[in-house]
């Protein structure tokens, strides 16, 4: 009886020590064999690494059904049950990861700047860096393609739509009034300083749904998220003074920048062709506030400005120059979060806020206004599996207009609109392999005042043709509220309407970008009256259309030559409208068929200097002479601006600047006024709309003030 149980107890730990040999090949999809994968069976250590021809090999005690695990760098980790008694000879394919630096992007209406960019057109510094700009990032991104020169307006204009047409973002949040106050024919800017940010995302169309309420573009900013370190900017100009500081401690961080600008003293120098009675004056600040939370980033973000100025203008049809004043006083703030929640969910939620009040004289004439905007935000999106990610959101968008003018005798008229618009989106990312990408999505909207429901679907594909070389697609039907120069009068209106097909080329190698983008907008559903401007009187319809087509060039180097980096970018527009009073369809005045911008940066190490050249030329744009039977058939002559900068360091901290534009003195001419009736000849007159000066000139003193002692403001030039 002992013997037997002896035998027993030897048989069973036999029993236990036995081994089930494991065995197969590791391939790709294509069948390549793939050596050095990792091999093993998940809660074991038993396991082994594939050969130089794919093949594995290895031992196991363990019995039924396990998990085998496979991985290996650039491809999807596999993961499947087997029967461990069975599993010999087996083959397995792994899939290639869809998330390395090489996998394929959607690139197709879109150009990126930032630290987070996969492919970034234009860096940060290229912002304040770029000759004739005058750090101003509209200014910036007017040398890229599909952007058109509007020089007596100074504002964004794409793909031909109006300024309107683009709206701006910051932290993901609607800025409603994205631009400076000015008159009338005199460029404004950008209200916001790059010192701030670190992202900017451009998007010429086809953007994702969710963003709405733009029919031709979106330009979204991003605040730095993370400050280096602590310092102080101080900024000495001929136009005004400028000081900045960030302060960090503990998860906290607070970075605030302000500026006093007065162009009389430089106007009393330089020459303008400008009556002033007193010129622009402006008093701005912003200032972001950071705190880490263990699972995400809260950031407060707000910017003030008041600014005024007083200008005779000339008017065709007045005897004597008209008297304009205007007061402007400016607020936007936001609050957004950014974080993860559960199972690997993210969230971006926030609020933002804007406050517009202008008080404007004209002769004895008043006219004020306010404009109260509210917007609300929350995006969730998850990753489903690597290849599949899903993004919803909601929008609640709420602006109070009020307008009120008022005559010298005393007789005043008011009118204004209350709209809401409420919208969901969702979408979803949708990667079939590290060459071929999908996303596709839809935004709904309800807008309260005009009563109606829109559903705007959106689609965009990528397919990668070589390690450097993508094709990129995107579709898209955008709608926007008719402006408030319209809907102040009447809210019998619908929205108007724009669809986008983009075709992209984008090849990136060693410092070299090229990209070629073919693109087609439909427009319906746009604003058309009966009289000279819109008016209360007027007879206002949603009859109007267009289309814009067209092809952009951009070549971006900073490797062929040393210490040099330069773009190139060229457009060709063809659009027509039939909108507003327009009696037909034709192209728009603000429209230049081509346009050519050449950007060059270069430094020179023995002199300490960076210094640059930005040349921009297009082919001039329309304007309509009521002397002639043909409707907008008189074309300005072509526009050319060369511009050059020259950033000098006294020390690693002190910064010299000099900037001049339009260095060979071109005077260019941007349309013309013709008067409302005919002289005695029968002929109309016109007047010249032109530059306030023939040059721009700019010197600034910039110091840093850090604990390291390198930081300057380079970066902010």
């Amino acid at each position: 009886m002992k013997t037997i149980f002896t035998f027993l107890l030897f048989f069973l730990a036999l029993q236990s020590y036995a081994q089930t040999e494991i065995s197969g090949k590791i391939t790709d999809e294509q069948g390549i064999a793939i050596p050095g994968a990792n091999i093993y069976l998940e809660g074991t250590y038993d396991g082994a690494s594939s050969d130089e021809n794919g093949n594995f090999t290895f031992s196991t005690s363990e019995t039924g059904t396990k998990i085998i695990v496979v991985s290996f760098l650039s491809f999807e980790t596999f993961k499947k049950g087997i029967d461990i008694a069975n599993f010999k000879n087996q083959t397995i394919k792994l899939r290639e990861s869809v998330n390395t630096l090489d996998a394929v992007i959607v690139t197709a209406g879109t150009f990126e700047a930032g630290d987070k960019a996969r492919v970034s057109v234009l860096k940060p510094l290229d912002i304040v860096t770029t000759a004739g700009a005058a750090g101003d990032i509209i200014g910036a991104l007017n040398t890229l393609p599909g952007t058109q020169t509007v020089g007596e307006s100074g504002r964004l204009f794409v793909r031909g739509g109006e300024a309107d047409e683009t709206q701006t973002f910051v932290d993901g949040l609607r800025v409603a009034q994205p631009y400076g106050a000015t008159a009338q024919n005199l460029p404004t800017r950008g209200r916001f300083s790059p010192f701030l940010f670190n992202g900017v995302s451009f998007s010429t169309g086809g953007y994702s749904a969710e963003f709405g309420e733009a029919l031709s573009s979106v330009l979204t900013l991003n605040t730095i998220d993370e400050p280096i370190q602590e310092q102080t900017d101080i900024s000495l100009m001929t136009v005004g003074l400028g000081i900045g500081n960030t302060q960090k401690w503990n998860k906290n961080s607070l970075t605030f920048n302000a500026a006093y600008i007065n162009l009389e003293p430089y106007q009393k120098l330089v020459p303008q062709a400008v009556d002033w009675n007193k010129p622009y004056q402006s008093l701005a600040g912003e200032l972001v506030y950071r705190y880490q939370f263990k699972n995400g980033l809260l950031k407060v973000y707000g910017a003030f400005e008041v600014a005024q100025l007083d200008i005779n203008e000339e008017d065709i049809n007045q005897p004597e120059k008209v008297r304009f004043d205007l007061r402007n006083d400016n607020f936007y703030g936001n609050a957004s979060y950014k974080g993860t929640f559960g199972d690997n969910w993210s969230l971006h939620t926030g609020v933002s806020y804007g406050l517009g009040l202008n008080k404007i004289g004209i002769n004895s004439n008043q006219l004020e206004n306010d404009e109260n905007a509210l917007h609300l935000k929350m995006k969730v999106g998850k990753k489903i599996t690597e290849r599949i990610k899903i993004t919803a959101g909601a929008d609640y968008f709420v602006t109070d207009f009020d307008e009120k003018f008022t005559e010298f005798q005393g007789q005043s008229f008011n009118v204004g609109y209350q709209n809401s618009i409420a919208a969901a989106y969702a979408e979803s990312d949708i990667f079939f392999s590290k060459k071929l990408a999908m996303k596709i999505g839809a935004r709904a909207s309800q807008n309260s005042l005009l009563d109606e429901f829109r559903l705007s679907p959106r689609a965009s594909f990528a397919y990668k043709i070589s390690k450097n070389g993508q094709f990129s697609f995107a579709y898209g039907d955008f709608v926007q509220t008719p402006r408030a120069d319209y809907i102040k009068y009447s809210n019998d209106f619908e929205s108007e309407k724009a669809s986008h097909y983009i075709l992209n080329f984008q090849h990136n190698k060693d410092g070299r970008l090229f990209r070629a983008e073919a693109y087609f907008k439909k427009y319906d559903d746009l604003v058309k009256f009966d009289t000279n401007i819109a008016q209360f009187n007027s007879d206002f319809t949603n009859e109007g259309s267009g289309f814009a087509k067209g092809i952009d060039i951009f070549w971006r180097d900073n490797k062929t030559f040393k210490n040099t980096e330069y773009w190139v970018s060229y457009s060709y527009i063809d659009t027509e409208r039939d909108y507003l009073n327009f009696p037909s369809q034709v192209t728009p005045s603000f429209v230049a068929d081509h346009t050519l911008s050449i950007v060059t940066k270069h430094w020179i190490e023995d002199w300490k200097s960076q210094i640059g050249f930005t040349y921009i030329v297009n082919s001039g744009r329309p304007y309509n002479n009521p002397n002639e039977l043909e409707f907008m058939n008189g074309k300005t002559k072509a526009f050319q601006n060369l511009s050059f900068n020259w950033a000098y360091l006294l020390s690693q901290q002190k910064i010299l600047y000099f900037s001049v534009s339009n260095i060979i003195g071109t005077d260019n001419v941007f349309g013309y006024q013709y008067a409302n009736s005919p002289d005695m000849n029968g002929q109309f007159q016109r007047r010249a709309i032109g530059q306030p000066a023939d040059r721009f000139f700019f010197v600034g003193f910039f110091w840093t003030i850090s604990e390291n002692k390198k930081t300057n403001q380079l970066e902010n030039l």
